[in-house]
């Protein structure tokens, strides 16, 4: 059993073959499926997706990339539908200095109010972090964010970095990446972790793993990233399915 914490069944990508793409999940072992909003159309995809699939549930939340647009109505939004049963998260939110369509100053504001909106609702929080660390790690330590937790989402950074986000009371999620031959830092965290600390993700449509690398990602595939965790810890794939489904259950409060 495979619990794929982190998956984009709400992007567009999905709309012609949606029901084959989950059925494909749960024919490979997948269990339960967190789908991730991170704006108007995509938090409404998510939310209809748990009312369909009794294994689905929903994380919401407002992208960095878009921090921009998003308005304090949005974020009372956001923390209405947190009350909802098959909510069990807010994110993904974070720090994108990458693309350039939100100034920093503006997603950390964001990233705040998030943060302290988790607090208030008592749920863990997702976070996003491209070429960020730094700000992301500050930021969270400023707000307290260990008061909830949360998740590093497609971890892809260091190990004294994860060993920080731990001491925080955050779990360290590794995807597709992982599989990749060049990703040193991905497959050192894989090995050094405990998988206490670990979950697995797709990210899916995104970061396709090896061998599909470059195609459309989709939930099925968080074996091959449970694979290749198994491999560096020269583990059965069992146990790493066994331990980060149980830790996917606990952080997310869902039996």
């Amino acid at each position: 059993m495979f619990i794929d914490t982190h998956v984009h069944l709400n992007a567009d990508q999905y709309e012609e073959d949606i029901g084959e793409v989950i059925q494909r999940a749960q024919e490979a072992g997948v269990v339960k499926m967190v789908v991730v909003g991170f704006d108007r159309k995509t938090i409404l995809k998510a939310m209809e997706l748990t009312e369909q699939y009794a294994f689905i549930y929903a994380v919401v939340g407002w992208h960095p990339v878009d921090a921009i647009d998003c308005t304090e109505k949005d974020l009372e939004w956001i923390e209405s539908l947190a009350a909802h049963p098959k909510v069990v998260g807010i994110g993904e939110t974070g720090l994108d200095y990458h693309w350039d369509k939100s100034p920093r100053d503006v997603q950390q504001e964001v990233f705040r109010k998030q943060i302290r909106l988790a607090q208030k609702v008592n749920l863990p929080i997702i976070i996003h972090n491209r070429d960020a660390t730094a700000d992301v790690v500050r930021i969270l330590k400023e707000e307290e964010a260990e008061k909830t937790g949360g998740i590093m989402h497609c971890f892809g950074g260091s190990v004294e970095t994860a060993k920080e986000c731990i001491n925080m009371n955050f779990m360290i999620s590794l995807g597709g990446p992982v599989t990749f031959k060049n990703a040193k830092a991905p497959k050192q965290v894989a090995t050094e972790i405990s998988l206490d600390h670990l979950l697995i993700e797709t990210d899916a449509p995104y970061l396709a793993p090896h061998p599909y690398r470059g195609k459309r990602n989709e939930p099925a595939w968080v074996t091959l990233v449970a694979e290749e965790i198994a491999r560096l810890k020269s583990i059965p794939v069992e146990e790493v399915a066994k331990r980060t489904t149980a830790n996917a259950l606990n952080i997310f409060n869902i039996t």
